[in-house]
């Protein structure tokens, strides 16, 4: 492929994101023919399917997600470039790619984020969630500017990023308020033989807890492990078991998931970074979110007594 055909490019897109080619061709005001041909050709040129049929529903294949990301920045820049161009002008709008690891706590992602809205000039932020490797990937080709993680990035690894440590936090067990009762025996003893909810075993924070567990010689029943942190605590919510949280958005997580903290250690820390492809800071956003955190969210406070 020498030349990317950016019309075919743009009928791919508008499939992608309506759903269908009916839904496509209604949008674009053309013909569900015109869009399933145009789409043919540019599976050809890539020598490769951009869809699955399944059923009724057509589903991006994995190249099919590579490339409608590349699309929907591709035509989100043409578009704000047709503005200027017919005087509309937009302003000098910062961009702020994040992406953040499936096990970080949203709670914490969010207000890790949010001072970067404070600054003087208008800010759009994407967020992209996915597994440390895959993040990693997309920041060694610039498709991210910072990559928010609960460990830091491996050494020996054959890229140039560096990871800046913004804090940690003490952990708090929470069970919802109606179950609260069955857990007045001191903790952590209180935990023996009650149901729980746990990450994963591939993530940092589990293999502490596992650790934390043995050594206070308590046999909890575990009844489900998540990837997702927000999973988790929507578990929680339901009454399922007791699940874990930072202590720093402590009150945040029990007003949010109707949940009460009865125990809390200081010998399990979740620790937060902020992945740069740079050593020395340069995007303006991301000195802010890391000045912030580190003077604001994560203190001496946040860590059990």
């Amino acid at each position: 492929m020498r030349h990317l055909n950016y019309s075919h490019l743009q009928y791919f897109w508008a499939v992608a994101r309506e759903g269908s080619m009916a839904a496509a061709a209604k949008a674009m005001h053309i013909t569900p023919q015109t869009i399933s041909g145009q789409l043919k050709l540019l599976e050809e040129s890539l020598d490769s399917a951009l869809f699955d049929r399944v059923g009724r529903r057509l589903v991006l294949t994995e190249l099919g997600h590579t490339v409608f990301e590349y699309a929907d920045e591709i035509f989100t820049i043409g578009s704000e470039l047709a503005n200027v161009v017919r005087g509309q002008e937009t302003g000098s709008t910062l961009n702020l790619k994040v992406g953040m690891v499936s096990s970080m706590p949203k709670l914490i992602a969010e207000r890790i984020v949010a001072p970067a809205y404070d600054g003087d000039e208008p800010i759009r932020v994407r967020c992209h969630e996915a597994s440390l490797g895959d993040l990693l990937g997309s920041l060694a080709t610039h498709r991210l500017d910072l990559v928010l993680s609960d460990q830091p990035m491996q050494h020996g690894l054959s890229m140039r990023a560096y990871s800046h440590k913004l804090g940690d936090s003490s952990l708090s067990f929470f069970v919802r308020k109606d179950l609260a009762g069955q857990y007045r025996d001191p903790f952590p003893q209180c935990l023996n033989g009650k149901p729980m909810l746990l990450p994963t075993a591939s993530t940092a924070l589990r293999r502490r807890l596992d650790d934390w567990i043995d050594n206070q010689n308590i046999t909890p029943t575990i009844v489900g492990e998540f990837d997702d942190s927000a999973l988790m605590k929507a578990f929680g919510e339901a009454g399922i078991g007791v699940f874990v949280g930072p202590t720093v958005i402590e009150e945040e997580i029990s007003r949010m998931y109707g949940a009460v903290a009865f125990g809390r250690t200081s010998e399990i820390e979740e620790q937060y970074y902020v992945i740069s492809p740079e050593r020395r800071l340069k995007h303006p956003a991301v000195v802010k979110i890391i000045g912030e955190a580190r003077t604001r969210l994560f203190t001496p406070r946040t860590k059990a007594a």
